[in-house]
């Protein structure tokens, strides 16, 4: 697919790495790119290509309006997110809940919406922004690490069901990115710019899966291997 000429919508791009996405998009020459986000008037609109949307991943009819303003959508990137700090044990339940319906069952309302519309516009593409946590777990984020696992292997499961509409499924995965959602987290952090442009370099190659960094390279080749040695190594740490 060329990103050149693509109409996108993403979602969460008043900040962080949808903004990079809405950026790098516009760079790459997309004739219109519709930011989302539950508040649409904190997004920023520096390009004319740039239409502001409101779109609540828990919001069913805010989903539908979208859907029904943006009919010409080719590209589908699904990146709004939360991370609530939750494990599995000892905190709310309802937090693990909340996870689970934002990156799951949200992300799929919005691709059971934009669906048709991709069929409709010759397939195009889906991007889920996924991460490291799809692959192995962090103590203090596990609702979040169950929610990513799940979001993954619906990516698969999507992306075979999606297959004959010829529409690309693509699986994003990375460590961490210098956003406001990890402020609280000390650890090494990539540029989310770099997600965008390696995302969409993918896009326009046919990857249906990218690893952005060293994390998220590394946590994959580890699956193939004894999972003792891996979490050893994260109690160790």
């Amino acid at each position: 697919m060329d990103v050149t000429g693509s109409i996108a919508l993403v979602t969460g791009a008043n900040r962080g790495i949808g903004r990079r996405f809405v950026d790098e998009l516009l760079a790459r020459g997309a004739a219109k790119v519709y930011a989302t986000s539950r508040r649409p008037e904190q997004v920023e609109i520096s390009d004319p290509r740039v239409v502001a949307l409101r779109l609540d991943l828990l919001d069913s009819r805010s989903v539908a309006d979208a859907a029904a303003a943006a009919t010409d959508v080719t590209l589908l990137v699904n990146n709004a997110g939360i991370a609530t700090g939750t494990n599995l044990l000892a905190d709310d339940l309802d937090m693990m809940r909340l996870e689970l319906d934002t990156h799951v069952f949200g992300t799929l309302g919005v691709i059971r919406a934009f669906a048709p519309i991709l069929a409709s516009n010759g397939g195009g593409a889906i991007v889920n922004i996924l991460s490291v946590l799809s692959w192995s777990a962090y103590d203090g984020a596990n609702a979040y690490a169950v929610a990513k696992a799940a979001e993954w292997n619906m990516t698969n499961g999507l992306r075979l069901e999606l297959a004959g509409q010829k529409t690309l499924v693509q699986g994003v995965h990375l460590g961490s990115a210098d956003t406001d959602m990890m402020a609280d987290y000390d650890v090494p952090k990539i540029d989310p710019a770099e997600v965008a442009r390696a995302s969409l370099d993918g896009v326009e190659s046919g990857a249906i899966e990218v690893l952005v960094d060293d994390a998220s390279r590394y946590v994959k080749a580890s699956l193939a291997a004894d999972p003792a040695q891996f979490y050893a190594q994260a109690l160790a740490d």
